[in-house]
């Protein structure tokens, strides 16, 4: 079983395993995110998986030396989080359509910036206040926010508000983003279901044939990579080569991996 999908512990597993584990079952905690990013671990105080982004669903299953163990309601991704980034969870009204944001103490560009908040991330909108939607934790312009059910017509277009984010290992925000993090995150913004890692995601959509040509949205992939297209011939991605999000030659990518000794495509999506 893939741990990064198995909701068990090493000692407690969710119920939807009842049957495949002999293991103590719980129907977990709902919990939310607390702060604007937080990393999910492989093991408490181990290396980074992916993160999880404020105000996300997640079924607390354990907690072990400080930490959280948690599942994430958007993909099943499974983790450690430290105790301090889990709160009590709450419904959302409204979730950010922006790929960055803030949450201020006031309804005021001057006003002190509490948290900054990123794209997908959740809230709950209580009220207005001219520009500024109110929010338990401040306020947020609301120019910034979309309700739950609001999506983007075009992943691509998504993807390209990302161009310069500096890529960051496991990154899912415009803090810092890799190439699955940003293939998933404007999918999910796009409302199209995606899973958190690239080798996960080669499930999503369907496969387009040899012989078919690619387009805008399609997604492509090599070992340990993916990519969106841009257009026929280029590609949006987070790339180790440019350390960033970036457009590249589809022909100069697939040239450069191979010389890099990564090997060449291995699948075709479209969603």
């Amino acid at each position: 079983m893939d741990r990064r999908t198995t909701p068990f512990s090493g000692r407690i597993a969710h119920v939807s395993l009842k049957g495949r584990i002999d293991a103590q079952l719980t129907a977990g905690e709902p919990v939310s995110v607390a702060p604007a990013l937080a990393d999910l671990l492989a093991h408490p105080g181990g290396p980074r998986d992916r993160q999880v982004i404020h105000g996300e669903a997640l079924t607390l299953i354990d907690r072990q030396d400080g930490h959280a163990y948690v599942m994430a309601e958007k993909d099943g991704y499974c983790g450690w989080l430290p105790d301090g980034a889990t709160a009590a969870a709450f419904t959302p009204s409204h979730k950010i359509r922006s790929p960055a944001t803030h949450l201020y103490d006031g309804p005021s560009a001057r006003a002190q910036v509490l948290m900054p908040l990123y794209l997908g991330a959740r809230v709950t909108v209580t009220g207005m206040d001219g520009k500024w939607a109110l929010t338990p934790q401040g306020h947020i312009p609301a120019m910034h926010l979309a309700p739950l059910d609001d999506f983007a017509a075009d992943p691509v277009t998504e993807a390209e508000c990302f161009l310069h984010t500096p890529y960051y290992w496991g990154g899912n925000s415009a803090a810092g983003i890799d190439c699955s993090g940003l293939a998933q995150a404007v999918l999910l913004a796009a409302g199209i279901p995606c899973p958190g890692d690239s080798d996960l995601q080669r499930a999503v959509g369907q496969e387009i044939p040899e012989d078919a040509p690619l387009q805008r949205g399609d997604l492509i992939f090599w070992k340990g990579h993916v990519a969106l297209m841009a257009a026929p011939d280029r590609i949006i991605h987070a790339n180790g080569g440019t350390m960033s999000v970036a457009y590249e030659g589809l022909h100069e990518a697939v040239a450069r991996i191979e010389a890099q000794g990564e090997g060449g495509l291995i699948a075709r999506r479209r969603p």
